[in-house]
């Protein structure tokens, strides 16, 4: 059975480290465009407090090994400008999903996402021994839906009425997963788009 444990994970722009109370000024900075809040279940955070408190919150989920949450680390600033994390955790059935994703605006559509989803995905499939990664986002987000059909995933439906929304409506989400099956291919299709990005 899988096992998934607080890690830091290092690529050759961004590296993921266990969320701590320490990030919150950084992620505060980054955090700072009503866009990156529009489809997550919180408002944008106003203070070093509010982000503090959805660390606090994050590490909770850590303790109940329900989540590993991560800081997305900048290399070449060494700042924290976005998280993620493993959530859903089925440690019986080898499975997790990645999620709670979100970058500063200065990293969206760049490098750092395809970076993050080939560390996440790798360790999830080569050191934990995952057999299902799932992804979800809502039907409305569709440049979530397009870079997560980008990198390979698998379109597998739509949860219907799946959350509450702040304003007190109804999210249906879109569920896309990989399988273990599916990984060497993914993985080789990442590493194209990652050399791709590299400088010359």
């Amino acid at each position: 059975m899988i096992d998934p444990q607080p890690v830091t994970l290092t690529g050759t722009v961004v590296r993921l480290e266990p969320l701590e109370l320490r990030h919150a000024a950084d992620l505060l900075a980054a955090a700072r465009e009503p866009t990156i809040w529009r489809y997550l279940p919180v408002a944008m955070p106003e203070s070093v407090e509010t982000v503090e408190r959805l660390i606090e919150l994050a590490r909770e989920g850590l303790e109940a090994e329900a989540e590993i949450p991560f800081a997305v680390i900048d290399l070449e600033s060494g700042t924290a400008v976005g998280s993620t994390r493993y959530l859903d955790i089925d440690r019986y059935h080898d499975s997790l999903e990645i999620g709670w994703t979100w970058y500063g605006v200065a990293q969206q559509r760049s490098a750092v996402n395809t970076e993050c989803k080939w560390l996440l995905l790798r360790h999830a499939f080569d050191a934990l021994g995952c057999v299902r990664v799932a992804l979800k986002t809502d039907t409305r987000n569709d440049a979530s839906q397009r870079a997560i059909e980008r990198i390979g995933a698998v379109r597998e439906g739509v949860f219907r009425k799946h959350y509450r929304l702040r304003d007190g409506g109804r999210r249906d989400s879109v569920y896309y997963s990989i399988t273990d099956d599916d990984w060497p291919a993914i993985q080789q299709r990442l590493q194209a788009l990652l050399d791709r990005r590299s400088p010359d």
